[in-house]
């Protein structure tokens, strides 16, 4: 048994992404849910920003990243082009497997493609900059593309199959 943070991107204040009626803040926060409750299935303590249903602010997530064996918040990602896909983490070089491995379990849980070095993002090399919670040392998990119509409706169709994709590698690392 570990202790695993699992983290829901934006807030109820900062929606994040937003199309086809949805928000990046709404979908995290479902798959932060069903992941944590697949984690506890496992016999791991999950330590949530937020009860169920909840989703607490950014500075609070980061306050919980060193209370775990490993730290994950979840992301979806963005863009003007609807055909732009795939899956990538986003960590400092020490998290670089497990940000490839949590890429790769999602994106074939979705048939989509990694992005990065096989999945991996290092900080240092993205357009994003320095990022709070990468830097507390926790890994961001950005799931699929939100403005993307085929991943969306992928993810939608089997929400538990990304979940599910998310917790066995961290059941693997984590043990």
């Amino acid at each position: 048994m570990s202790v695993i943070v699992l983290t829901a991107g934006h807030s109820a204040t900062d929606p994040g992404a937003v199309a086809a009626d949805f928000t990046e803040a709404e979908i995290a926060l479902e798959l932060r849910d069903l992941t944590a409750e697949l984690l506890r299935s496992m016999g791991h303590v999950v330590i949530e920003d937020g009860a169920d249903g909840d989703n607490l602010p950014l500075r609070y997530a980061i306050s919980l990243i060193g209370q775990g064996a490993i730290a994950v918040e979840l992301h979806l990602n963005a863009s003007d082009n609807p055909s732009a896909h795939g899956v990538e983490a986003i960590s400092l070089p020490p998290h670089r497997a497990v940000a490839r491995q949590l890429a790769q379990r999602v994106a074939s849980a979705l048939r989509t493609r990694v992005r990065g070095d096989s999945g991996w993002i290092d900080q240092s090399q993205s357009a994003r900059g320095r990022l709070g919670y990468v830097n507390g040392g926790g890994v961001i998990l950005e799931t699929f593309f939100l403005t993307n119509p085929t991943e969306r409706e992928r993810y939608l169709a089997n929400p538990r199959a990304v979940a599910q994709a998310i917790a066995d590698v961290l059941d693997e690392v984590a043990t």
